[in-house]
């Protein structure tokens, strides 16, 4: 069910960008948007609480998005509420943001090495994503995991390409569990 309400705020959300020629304002202000309620928990709590009225939480939304992002935006975050959807707002948030990614053929990589990767190695694994995919653009998230020993671990996706030498050690004993010694 709440697949369904994500993917019909969004939608309507994503029509409005296309037939405006917002897409990349609208993409800002919903990325603006979401990060404010994830690093503000307090502010979805009270969201939520039902003792505060839905009207009160309309003012709310007004006051904390109405200067900072669109008439579009902030009213769609006021029928969010009014339908008493907030719960699923980050999901109506998130999806709209995909879907403008993927018009847009903007990919997300992260990247795991077992070591920090210089500015060089970054922009080679880089243009070797955007190479080999068919996404115009990357964003890449980096990270560091010191158990991988080296190579890398690289997640675009649902699929992971896994090089480094801690799962190539594993496939190696599960290789060797398999041999039979006569």
């Amino acid at each position: 069910m709440a697949k369904l309400i994500s993917k019909t705020y969004g939608e309507a959300l994503f029509e409005l960008a296309i037939e405006e020629n917002r897409m990349d304002e609208f993409l800002e202000e919903a990325q603006l948007a979401l990060r404010v309620i994830r690093e503000n928990p307090e502010f979805s709590a009270m969201m939520n609480h039902p003792r505060i009225d839905q009207e009160e939480k309309v003012r709310v939304v007004e006051n904390v998005f109405g200067a900072s992002l669109s008439r579009e935006i902030t009213g769609l975050l006021r029928i969010i509420v009014q339908k008493d959807r907030y719960k699923e707002t980050e999901d109506i948030l998130s999806w709209f943001i995909e879907q403008v990614k993927q018009e847009k053929g903007i990919g997300q990589a992260f990247v795991t090495s077992a070591l920090p990767l210089s500015d060089a190695q970054k922009k080679q694994i880089e243009e070797k994503l955007l190479a080999t995919t068919s996404y115009k653009q990357m964003e890449m998230v980096y990270e560091t995991d010191e158990s991988l020993i080296g190579g890398l671990r690289i997640r675009i996706g649902d699929r992971v390409v896994d090089s480094s030498i801690s799962n190539k050690l594993s496939d190696l004993k599960r290789e060797l569990l398999k041999v039979q010694i006569s």
